[in-house]
């Protein structure tokens, strides 16, 4: 059983009659404390895990428009190379970039702006992760289209032509 004991102070002065000493019983407010521990541990609601939305088209893919398109290529050691437009015929030229605050983030907002002005519409986004890239390079990359606002993306295999233009970049 939880107590509370207290003594009275002893003094020279005057003598008086002993009184008894002041006990108070904590148990009841040792089982409310556990009673609030337990209701507030069953209670509350810890964190959800958080997933980012993603529109899987359904059926054929129509053609995209070239001149809109910025396709980035995983590759190792957290490298991507970008480019704008067709690979044979691209408006931007191939360039490696890596996965830092200055890399992807700052190429994307270039290309952005650059096809905004040529255009007036938004930009369109090929990824393709390549068999040496990481997962993580893949989720990091969808999360700067988030933060970049880029709306429309696609996840895409890559192509023979990608994967020689990253081995002559040495990022394959």
């Amino acid at each position: 059983m939880a107590e509370l004991n207290s003594h009275p102070q002893n003094s020279d002065k005057k003598v008086r009659a002993k009184k008894a000493a002041l006990r108070v019983d904590l148990t009841a407010m040792v089982d409310l404390a556990f009673l609030l521990i337990t209701f507030f541990m069953l209670t509350t609601t810890l964190s959800k895990p958080r997933a980012m939305k993603i529109t899987m088209p359904v059926g054929e893919s129509s053609p995209v428009p070239q001149s809109r398109t910025l396709t980035i290529c995983l590759g190792k050691d957290n490298h991507a190379v970008w480019y704008l437009g067709q690979l044979t015929n691209p408006s931007v030229a191939a360039t490696v970039t890596n996965f830092s605050r200055d890399g992807l983030r700052r190429e994307i907002a270039k290309a952005r702006n650059k096809v905004r002005t040529e255009t007036g519409k938004d930009m369109i986004v090929v990824i393709k992760p390549a068999e040496t890239s990481v997962y993580d390079n893949l989720v990091n990359t969808i999360d700067e289209m988030s933060i970049g606002n880029i709306e429309q993306y696609a996840i895409a295999r890559i192509d023979k032509a990608d994967i020689d233009m990253m081995k002559a970049k040495s990022v394959y």
